[in-house]
């Protein structure tokens, strides 16, 4: 199977890219995928990362990057045109990024199949957070932005209220919940030697400064450590629309026990992951499936969060062990906390739990459950279509048609005896 992968890809740093390069990774590695990635311009010259076909045909912000992403999958003629998207995937304009969510619907217009991994959906944002101006014009261009989207051939989103939101709001397309899934292809137990010896680390980790802040988690913080002997390491830098959030807390707030690390790369997340007691998730909303959940989830690590309904939605749907304080308030975040390190069986119990849930979701369960259903798609659409031209008599009179079918029915009995690549 082709199939050609749109996404923010690294070395680029635009939103989606991690989650872009682990799902590409496991595509690779499928033996019945042929991968093509159409990633974004990069900001600056800087090599691609070995072993991917990478095609850089589209930037954010760029009111062309349409146009260029339909001609290069005009070139390559994939079974599949996948998207991995959020609403500003495209561009932080509405413009740039309107038009570039055209691109599924028009995919899907020539003939291509086209497939939309939805991050988020507007409904559930907060717009206090997301320090929207226009929330009239917000609303307007997400409804058109939602619907653009479902014309699309398919549509995931990740969690299973947002499908019933789009099932119920818009009552169109093909919609199907599906699970975010974690980046390793084979998650490992939790090594409790490493954690609380000598010291209890509390890890925050994000992009800081809009609905993520780091305000409430200090002040419960600084409560904890009269008690207990314990570090906060906060790891991540600026949201794109609160530049210098985090260099100010820094220099408020940096001290012995108190750790910004700003941007960490790739190489260095599993070691802040695998020494950390717990995580907190100091939110004050949700953007959707969280990323950094997650990956706590991947390393065994347990997990204390806001109680905002999608965090109460990810632990059922997914079954992620989290305990839960009320948003916003700073003693009932101290109560978790101290509760959490009174408890070292409980929090032993939680990050077992939490490498069962991501032994579940690994990324080769989560891209081989697109694959398949990516296949049965193209299947019932080709004994359509075959089904169609024997009906009309025209099946043995088209021989363009009829090779065509042929050769995928060939296709097929060949990836059905494909092995499958190793968990």
């Amino acid at each position: 199977m082709k199939i050609a992968f749109i996404t923010a890809f690294p070395p680029s740093h635009h939103a989606l890219n991690e989650y872009g390069f682990h799902v590409a990774d496991q595509l690779r590695r499928e033996p019945t995928v042929d991968l093509t990635v159409l990633g974004d311009h990069l900001d600056a010259p800087a090599p691609e990362l070995p072993g991917f076909n990478v095609v850089r045909c589209w930037g954010f912000g760029k009111w062309d990057s349409s146009l260029s992403l339909l001609r290069a999958l005009r070139r390559i003629q994939p079974d599949v045109a996948w998207f991995n998207l959020g609403f500003a995937s495209f561009g932080d304009r509405p413009l740039p990024a309107i038009l570039g969510l055209i691109t599924p619907a028009a995919a899907r217009l020539c003939g291509i199949s086209s497939h939309v991994t939805l991050h988020q959906l507007f409904e559930t944002v907060d717009l206090n957070d997301a320090a929207v101006s226009s929330r009239r014009l917000y609303r307007a261009g997400g409804w058109l932005a939602t619907h653009l989207l479902l014309s699309a051939s398919s549509l995931s989103v990740l969690l299973p209220p947002y499908r019933r939101i789009l099932n119920e709001k818009y009552r169109r397309g093909r919609v199907s919940a599906r699970r975010h899934g974690v980046f390793a292809g084979k998650p490992e137990p939790p090594d409790f030697t490493l954690r609380g010896n000598p010291v209890h680390r509390i890890l925050a980790f994000g992009k800081w400064g809009t609905y993520k802040r780091v305000d409430l988690l200090i002040d419960a913080f600084n409560r904890l450590a009269k008690l207990h002997d314990v570090r906060l390491v906060v790891g991540g830098g600026d949201h794109p629309k609160t530049p210098g959030y985090i260099e100010s807390m820094a220099r408020k707030h940096a001290s012995d026990r108190i750790s910004f690390l700003g941007y960490v790369p790739e190489e260095l997340i599993a070691r802040l992951f695998l020494e950390a007691s717990f995580v907190v998730m100091p939110y004050t909303s949700s953007a959707g499936s969280s990323g950094v959940a997650h990956l706590a989830a991947q390393y065994g690590v347990p997990i204390i969060a806001s109680d905002i309904q999608d965090f109460r939605e990810l632990a059922e749907h997914e079954g992620m062990a989290i305990r839960f304080f009320k948003p916003g308030d700073v003693s009932s975040l101290f109560e978790q906390m101290l509760l959490a390190l009174s408890s070292p069986e409980q929090l032993k119990e939680m990050a077992s739990q939490n490498h069962a849930a991501a032994v579940a979701m690994s990324m080769p369960h989560v891209v081989r459950d697109y694959i398949q259903a990516f296949r049965q798609r193209e299947r019932v659409a080709t004994l359509q279509m075959a089904a169609q031209l024997r009906r009309n008599d025209r099946f043995h009179q088209n021989e363009k048609l009829a090779l065509a079918v042929g050769d995928r029915l060939h296709r097929w009995q060949e990836e059905d005896a494909a092995p499958n690549s190793a968990l």
